[in-house]
């Protein structure tokens, strides 16, 4: 099994969703891509995002990208 790659990328979806009283159901139908793929960028799993896929997101989320991702300095071990 390959070792997974080490980062300090933080996704912060939850939050934002619980903010704006939002399932992930519906985000997925506003922005036009899977449920599947959004939890795997929920979960912190993804290993790209397209910046289409994010302009989208932070369209409808009502945010910005900052918001969204951030930078922890920290690294997962």
């Amino acid at each position: 099994m390959p070792e997974e790659e080490l980062h300090s990328i933080r996704i912060h979806l939850d939050r934002l969703l619980a903010e704006r009283d939002m399932t992930l159901t519906e985000l997925s139908e506003k922005v036009g891509i899977t449920v599947v793929n959004l939890s795997v960028l929920k979960n912190g799993r993804a290993k790209a995002i397209r910046f289409s896929t994010l302009s989208r997101i932070c369209e409808v989320l009502g945010c910005q990208p900052g918001d969204l991702i951030t930078h922890d300095g920290e690294g997962r071990a």
